[in-house]
């Protein structure tokens, strides 16, 4: 079986947000697979997606400080600066962290450890909405 949806996330402020929930939703078709992967795509240059920890919101915000500090706005090697002084620190953290992943999905859900989350990275300031494309693959 293969199945492909787009969806849209609602705008969400710059951090790092767990989204597992919202991808779960969107496909009920996961409860009838016994084996799988489901690939995940962000179709924005400015958002990225991630895996990790999804219980201590510590982490999330640890995650965006250390990116902030890493690629603040402003820094003096930034000349793309056409939409605003977050949008080449967004690009650039968008690339270290990277816009797909795959998921092994077994016996109806999410093969996840117990304690990780599929994370939107949000790096603009107002980012505005986001499209993911999830492609289901399994028996």
């Amino acid at each position: 079986m293969w199945i492909r949806k787009e969806i849209q996330l609602s705008p969400r402020a710059r951090g790092f947000h767990l989204i597992t929930q919202d991808i779960e939703r969107e496909l009920p078709e996961l409860q009838r697979l016994r084996v799988g992967l489901l690939h995940l795509f962000i179709k924005h240059s400015s958002a990225s997606l991630a895996i990790n920890e999804n219980a201590d919101p510590d982490v999330r915000r640890d995650f965006e400080a250390f990116f902030h500090q890493l690629v603040p706005e402003n820094a003096p090697w930034c000349t793309h600066l056409d939409e605003g002084p977050d949008d080449m620190p967004a690009h650039i953290k968008a690339g270290l962290l990277g816009s797909s992943l795959s998921i092994p999905v077994s016996d109806g859900h999410l093969d996840l450890g117990l304690w990780q989350g599929i994370y939107l990275c949000e790096h603009r300031n107002r980012g505005g909405s986001r499209h993911i494309v999830l492609t289901l693959q399994g028996e």
